[in-house]
């Protein structure tokens, strides 16, 4: 019995693409021939009728004879007297290409206990916040609706405006409030705002390594200056780059290290910011969590020229997944760094935004941070036991969500680091966060987002093993 020869007449799966402009027949013959010697359309096939090209790709019927004849004469398809054209039966099929590596997808996997960044679910903060975000999905507000201000909600702005004054000394309005995405978005934004590829800019080394990324990203022309007991070195700073345009700094509790910025090296970069013309950008990441002692206030601040950019976060005091952070900027600068949000983030989440600012306003925040800090202080009590009699030196930090354990000068804190991790454990090395020659050695060691117990446990077996 004769097999039915195959047709593709409905042009579902393979249909030929012809470009706007050139000669139609040319076109026609170009896409079928890209179809037979793709394999696309194979040998057997039958093609369509040329009245019925003609009509379904508007195409004249002499283009179309036309381009079969092109394919006949070329050995891509074949006339049969009274039943049509065909592909060939043997036609160049072009070499296929290697088939790609597959992209191997993982899972994110839990932090191991002492890993950084981590927060812990609190239960009463998880039960309003659904309550809030269900009143405002069940009655939304109609600027859920359409696109918003690039500088978030003038609500939640002035919040968290009153908030700063009292709580950090931050010198601000709500207008020079700018909610972002989290701090690497406000470095983002301050980096693109004020310099450009080339700009010399200090950083502390030891450094929180993924603002130097941005930095370095940026093309800019970086200079570690070293930290001490008071915090960077400003005067090392002058010396080894005076004219540099910006510096990046985290005065309240400097990441890695712990120490806080004196009154007297905060004096002395605010009056070098001043006559050089350069930008202090100040990330205030951990300063709810102080556990010794008075608050400490913001170096901006104590600015009265207008020459540091504040960042904030509430990935820290509530969460990371919440994914809102934010900027207080000079005026000066504000429309500038308005202007790049716009083109690349548009606006904040309403949603989200309209939620936290209840939680503000009706004093759940600060009840929040009461209970964050408490729990936190048990973590790293539980921490400093379980460390206590290795080789590792460490000192309860009166403030912040790490501490740094040091080892002597020269050891191998990279391969300790390591170590740590396969016993379950999960600190980072201390000399790789130098982005100069590294004179301390030792972990950075996380207590947030752990229970006390299991942090212990965890430290326990890491100390046994050395």
């Amino acid at each position: 019995m004769m097999q039915k020869p195959r047709t593709n007449s409905d042009w579902s799966a393979n249909t030929p693409i012809l470009p706007a402009q050139g000669p139609r027949r040319l076109a026609l013959y170009r896409s079928l021939r890209d179809l037979i010697e793709s394999g696309q359309m194979r040998p057997g096939d039958k093609l369509p009728t040329t009245r019925d090209i003609s009509s379904r790709f508007r195409v004249s019927r002499g283009a179309a004879v036309a381009a079969y004849e092109m394919l006949v004469a070329d050995g891509f398809a074949e006339a049969r007297v009274g039943a049509g054209t065909y592909v060939a039966d043997a036609v160049p099929l072009r070499q296929a290409a290697p088939p790609a590596q597959p992209i191997v997808v993982e899972e994110a996997r839990a932090p191991l206990p002492g890993a950084l960044g981590c927060s812990t679910a609190d239960e009463t903060t998880l039960r309003i916040f659904r309550m809030l975000m269900n009143r405002h999905l069940t009655q939304p507000s109609a600027r859920h609706f359409h696109y918003n201000d690039p500088a978030g909600s003038l609500a939640l702005r002035v919040e968290i405006a009153a908030y700063l004054k009292a709580a950090r000394g931050v010198v601000c309005e709500p207008d020079q409030v700018i909610m972002t995405a989290g701090t690497q978005q406000g470095l983002d934004l301050a980096v693109r705002t004020l310099l450009k590829p080339g700009d010399p800019v200090w950083i502390e080394d030891p450094c929180y390594v993924a603002a130097r990324d941005v930095f370095e990203a940026s093309g800019l022309a970086i200079t570690p200056v070293p930290v001490d007991g008071e915090g960077i070195d400003v005067s090392a700073g002058m010396a080894a780059a005076p004219a540099a345009k910006a510096v990046y700094v985290t005065p309240s509790h400097q990441y890695p290290l712990g120490v806080t910025l004196s009154m007297a090296r905060r004096l002395s970069l605010i009056d070098w910011a001043r006559r050089a013309g350069a930008y202090i950008i100040e990330d205030d990441y951990d300063s709810e969590f102080r556990f010794a002692g008075p608050p400490l206030s913001a170096l901006q601040g104590i600015d009265g020229s207008g020459r540091v950019i504040y960042v904030g976060t509430f990935s820290k005091t509530l969460l990371p997944g919440f994914r809102i952070g934010y900027l207080v900027v000079p005026r000066a600068l504000r429309e500038r760094i308005l202007t790049i949000r716009r083109l690349t983030d548009r606006f904040p989440s309403t949603l989200a935004e309209d939620a936290l600012t209840e939680f503000l306003r009706d004093g759940h925040f600060s009840a929040h941070i009461k209970r964050a800090r408490k729990r936190v202080k048990a973590a790293r009590d539980a921490l400093v036991e379980a460390l206590a009699g290795s080789p590792l030196s460490v000192s309860p930090p009166e403030q912040g969500l790490h501490l740094l354990a040091e080892l002597p000068a020269g050891a191998d804190d990279v391969t300790l680091a390591k170590q740590a991790i396969r016993a379950g454990f999960g600190p980072k090395a201390l000399s790789p966060l130098y982005a100069g020659p590294a004179d301390r050695r030792g972990l950075v060691i996380g207590f947030s987002g752990f229970e006390p117990q299991v942090l212990a446990e965890a430290a326990r077996r890491f100390v046994d093993g050395l």
